[in-house]
C-alpha cells in the first residue's frame, strides 16, 4: 500500500504558475512510475504527465510548454511545474503512482495508486 499526499494547490489568476508537490509514503522501492491527472466537473479523467523511474517523462498535448513534470529522489517528492495558466486547467488535480513498475506501462490515471487530490481554480 502507498499513500500519496499532495500540495501547492490553490487559485490564481490566468497567466498565473502554480507548483503541485507529491510525496509517497511506505514505498518499497526509491524510484517508480508516477504522474499527475486532473479531473474538472462533469468531464472525464484526463492525463497531465506522468515520469518513470529514470526520469522519462510523458506530458499531455494540452500542457506541453506550459508544465514540467519532475522528481527529486533525495527528497522523494514528484512536482508539477505549471506555468502559463489557463481557464481550462482548472480542475482537482491528483498523484498516482505504481511502486511496482520502474517504466511507465499505464496512464496516470491508470495507476494503481492516488492521492487525495489537490484543487487547482484559474480565474479569468
Amino acid at each position: 500500500q502507498v499513500r500519496l499526499a499532495e500540495s501547492g494547490g490553490g487559485s490564481v489568476d490566468v497567466g498565473g504558475s502554480l507548483r503541485l508537490s507529491c510525496v509517497p509514503s511506505e514505498y518499497t522501492r526509491s524510484r517508480f512510475c508516477m504522474g499527475w491527472f486532473r479531473q474538472a466537473p462533469g468531464k472525464e479523467r484526463e492525463e497531465v504527465a506522468r515520469v518513470d523511474g529514470g526520469g522519462g517523462s510523458t506530458l499531455a498535448d494540452s500542457v506541453k510548454g506550459r508544465f514540467t513534470i519532475s522528481k527529486d529522489d533525495a527528497k522523494n517528492t514528484l512536482y508539477l511545474q505549471m506555468n502559463g495558466l489557463k481557464a481550462e486547467d482548472t480542475a482537482m488535480y491528483y498523484c498516482a503512482a505504481d511502486p511496482d513498475a520502474y517504466f511507465c506501462q499505464r496512464k496516470a490515471e491508470d495507476l494503481p495508486f492516488r492521492g487525495q487530490g489537490t484543487q487547482v481554480t484559474i480565474s479569468s
